[in-house]
């Protein structure tokens, strides 16, 4: 070994250790740095972690003498973080698991494998352009960000757990999520947690106190601007819309009898019997109540189809209360009496049903999940028995875009968004008008008392931070909440909790920075990143 060696600061001798590694050893270190980046996201939110993790991808690039290589770090890496983000998609497939389980293992391995693929393309782009010092920690940030806006939109898009949504914890620092998005957010993680490690790698002989000084303002300057800027805008006190009182019903139906013909009768009694009961457990008849929230498909059936559900909704709804509920229903264009075939447009819906039980509004979904309600290459795949996991044969048909708000009786104008819908930053509010409330149903059911659940809540909380609108949030098993336009959480219920939410509407707050600019805030960033790239190679340094 030589002198060199001997002498190098030890987060220098790891960066060389780690460039060097080669065959399995490299590969078991950069899935295991990827799979530990997962704990930064909820609901564990450790999030120095990846202060750790991220400059272990930077130097494995770092060792990459071509693309290739590169590709494969950043395929393992990836590989590592979507696998322990994503495991939870296992569960879905013990609902049925007669007919399903033989799939799982390929679920929770191909599916990581495939979005791997987009971090892979990154760490091979980067190092094409790959400069020496704090110039490459900008190129990675640029090269990962975009292959993770076009994993949000590629092949309909799946931008679960971007890298952004660590700094969307805690709150004051949700707040810059309203200025940059979830992608705007992406790009400064992606240089904020490597740089202080890889400032430190590269330094030659002794780290002296002033390159831990610059190795902490790094990190620390851009965090500190966040969080004062977090903390300012939650001094804003909280308004409430006039004479607007919601119930949130989660009746935590055990997804295995959600569908079954036995259980539709006592699925909807159960629904009605929390409705018509306060928080405390008190029988009310929804006295005061002005708008009642029933999660996504909360009948297992088609509630405008079924007189009988109609009309016990009917007796229950007091003058002035209107069921807002999730709901399946056939093609609405269809004419009356006209028979229900199966090539009849079905749609997963928000109904909004008057005292009387009569349809008031609705929102058809317009984001449809691949493989649970559509099939991509359905006659295909249907022929060798593979079918979406959600109930009834056939895909779903996706609802009008751009996605209309819908007018409710007491309300401002409302956002509908059904299950993961409300995953796609930039993509919430689609039309001119802008809402004042976010209506969300959803059915995690699917995913069992994993980490999915609260990634999937967690997320929904962004976006009404994004757009600076309340969130209404109702989930079969949880989690239901309502949520300020500053991500507050005002009242919640936990998962697999039985019971109800009532509370008053958080008005919204003005247009934010996002709502208006969209993801032009994050093209500004990687336009900074660009900028300061040609900077740091034109003086050399």
């Amino acid at each position: 070994m030589d002198a060199a060696a001997i002498n190098r600061p030890p987060i220098a001798a790891a960066r060389a250790k780690i460039m060097t590694l080669d065959g399995w050893r490299r590969a078991l270190l950069a899935i295991l740095a990827g799979g530990l980046s997962a704990l930064a996201f909820a609901p564990m939110f450790i999030t120095p972690i990846l202060f750790l993790t991220l400059p272990v991808f930077v130097w494995l690039i770092d060792g990459s003498t071509n693309w290739r290589r590169a590709f494969s770090s950043g395929w393992l890496f990836g590989f590592g973080y979507f696998f322990c983000n994503l495991f939870w998609v296992g569960e879905a497939f013990l609902v049925e698991a007669d007919k399903f389980a033989w799939l799982l293992p390929f679920a929770i391995t191909l599916l990581p494998a495939g979005l791997a693929l987009f971090w892979g393309a990154g760490a091979a782009a980067a190092r094409a352009v790959w400069p020496e010092g704090l110039a490459r920690l900008f190129v990675f940030a640029i090269a990962l960000s975009i292959v993770e806006w076009l994993r949000g939109h590629i092949l309909t898009g799946f931008p679960w757990d971007l890298p952004g949504y660590a700094l969307t914890y805690p709150l004051p620092l949700m707040q810059s999520a309203a200025l940059f998005g979830a992608y705007g957010l992406t790009a400064i993680a992606l240089f904020v947690f490597p740089a202080p490690l890889v400032y430190l790698g590269d330094a030659v002989g002794r780290v002296t106190p002033r390159k831990m000084l610059d190795a902490f303002l790094l990190a620390a300057a851009p965090l500190s601007l966040m969080f004062a800027y977090g903390n300012w805008r939650l001094e804003t006190p909280q308004e409430f819309v006039p004479n607007v009182k919601f119930r949130i019903v989660q009746p935590s139906v055990p997804q295995r009898e959600k569908w079954m013909a036995e259980y539709q009768r006592r699925i909807f009694d159960d629904h009605v019997a929390l409705s018509l009961t306060d928080p405390s457990g008190k029988t009310d008849s929804l006295a005061g109540i002005t708008h009642l929230v029933w999660p996504e498909a909360a009948m297992p059936f088609f509630p405008l189809e079924a007189p009988v559900a109609l009309d016990i909704l009917a007796n229950i709804l007091p003058p002035g209360t209107t069921l807002i509920t999730g709901a399946l229903r056939h093609d609405p264009l269809l004419p009356p009496g006209s028979p229900i075939t199966p090539e009849t447009r079905t749609l997963n819906s928000i109904l909004v049903l008057d005292e009387k039980a009569r349809a008031l509004a609705s929102y058809d979904k317009t984001h449809l999940v691949p493989f649970g309600e559509y099939m991509p290459y359905e006659q295909t795949l249907a022929a060798i028995g593979i079918e979406k996991l959600t109930h009834g044969r056939g895909s779903f048909s996706t609802g009008p875009e751009p996605r209309p708000l819908m007018n409710i009786p007491g309300l401002p104008p409302a956002l509908g968004l059904v299950c993961y819908e409300a995953l796609f930053p930039g993509n919430v509010v689609q039309g001119p008008e802008r809402p004042g409330v976010i209506i969300n149903v959803t059915n995690d059911g699917w995913f069992g008392e994993t980490t999915g659940p609260y990634q999937h809540f967690h997320q929904a909380r962004v976006r009404a931070v994004e757009v600076g609108v309340p969130l209404v949030r109702a989930a079969n098993n949880g989690i239901s909440a309502v949520v300020d336009p500053y991500g507050r959480v005002l009242q919640s219920l936990g998962l697999d909790v039985r019971g109800q939410i009532d509370s008053a509407l958080p008005k919204a707050v003005a247009s934010t920075p996002y709502a208006r600019f969209h993801d032009w805030m994050f093209a500004a960033i990687l336009v900074l990143y660009a900028g300061m790239t040609l900077g740091l190679r034109k003086n050399g340094r």
